[in-house]
């Protein structure tokens, strides 16, 4: 007698394989409902690992791998769709099949490589309850008071400009705030950095029409910068996209990592960068509580700051399209799915940390020269 044995066909094995994926990925939704679990075995734990093992090793590269993954997955995903449309018209139904489920299972591995690799940083307990900033007692006065601190700071900071600090080479702004990032990291346990590192992007040509100062990528845990926007705006922008390698998913956590930072810093670029962002921020969040405030407050804004941010707000006008629109919608959603409820409206909620930061350090005078203290 002949013994046949019985091997399991493509579309077998292929949705035996989706299922083993749902069933991890069921298990990684019910990890997001336990916070300290994530901290202390993911954020404190794996996470750490999978930082000392691909900073080192991407940080020898001068370009940004993770650009590179994105270009090859948009090309890849463009023969996917031409392949399909290809099977179909030829009515090679069974292979369609198996071609669609092989996607299912690359999509499966995307979204737990994202997760595993950085993204289940969104559920660990939130910076304000790491570092201790949870005071929120601070009035609307306070509010202002902070404000006007920031304005005056920014002024000053943008006083001492020059033009050779304006002429620094994108090189020297990235060094200088991985020097920064470094520093708060040795002076706060609550900012641990392993071989931080900032890069251009290759993508930068396309992050203007998205509206896109930087970016982070998890499944390489490299930051990228959009090297084409105004000096002033980079080098805060790297300590944010730095702050994510920290562990920090919020956008208000970043905003506030780099907050720190910047402030703590010597170099007069950074630190107008830092204020110049806070200002940003508070006096967002004042006009949004009090019109006639903001107004009192923007005159205490000087010449020089008031140009900038109308040089900032022209170049991103000059990007302005339909896909930055929609690519907007796009990443609010996102946000809202990673356990930012108040998708892109987060990044204006770093007032709240460095309100409690304020409360909780006493500085009654100015921002000026102080050191972070979480």
């Amino acid at each position: 007698m002949i013994r046949y044995q019985y091997r399991k066909g493509p579309i077998e094995s292929k949705v035996a394989t989706i299922f083993v994926l749902a069933v991890i990925w069921l298990m990684v939704i019910w990890l997001m409902h336990y916070p300290d679990v994530v901290e202390r075995w993911y954020s404190d734990g794996l996470y750490l690992v999978i930082c000392r093992l691909l900073h080192p090793v991407f940080n020898l590269l001068p370009f940004s791998v993770g650009d590179v993954i994105y270009i090859a997955l948009i090309i890849y995903l463009a023969f996917a769709l031409v392949n399909i449309i290809r099977l179909a018209f030829l009515k090679r139904f069974i292979r369609l099949l198996v071609y669609v489920l092989q996607l299912v299972i690359g999509f499966q591995l995307i979204i737990l490589s994202f997760y595993l690799l950085w993204g289940l940083n969104y559920f660990r307990p939130s910076a304000a309850n790491r570092l201790n900033l949870q005071d929120s007692s601070y009035t609307f006065e306070d509010v202002k008071l902070v404000t006007s601190i920031l304005i005056d700071s920014a002024n000053a900071s943008r006083a001492q400009l020059t033009a050779a600090d304006l002429a620094q080479t994108d090189q020297t702004i990235y060094q200088t705030a991985i020097g920064a990032v470094d520093t708060l990291a040795a002076r706060s346990k609550g900012f641990p950095a392993y071989h931080p590192d900032i890069k251009p992007s290759m993508l930068t040509y396309f992050l203007n029409y998205l509206g896109t100062s930087g970016y982070f990528n998890p499944f390489t845990s490299e930051a990228q910068m959009n090297y084409q926007m105004p000096v002033y705006l980079k080098s805060f922008t790297a300590c944010h996209e730095m702050s994510h390698q920290m562990g920090f998913g919020a956008e208000d956590e970043a905003n506030f990592g780099g907050f720190l930072a910047g402030i703590a810093s010597r170099d007069r670029l950074l630190k107008y960068s830092t204020y110049y962002a806070g200002v940003e921020e508070f006096m967002y969040a004042i006009g949004r509580k009090d019109t006639i405030a903001f107004r009192l407050l923007k005159t205490r804004i000087s010449p020089l700051v008031r140009q900038d941010f109308k040089t900032d707000r022209a170049y991103w006008k000059d990007f302005e399209s339909k896909a930055g629109i929609f690519s907007g919608i796009l990443y609010d959603h996102y946000l809202k799915t990673n356990n930012q409820p108040e998708g892109l409206k987060t990044y204006n909620q770093m007032v709240r940390l460095v309100m409690a930061w304020y409360l909780k350090n006493h500085f009654k005078k100015s921002f000026v020269n102080t050191e972070p203290k979480p």
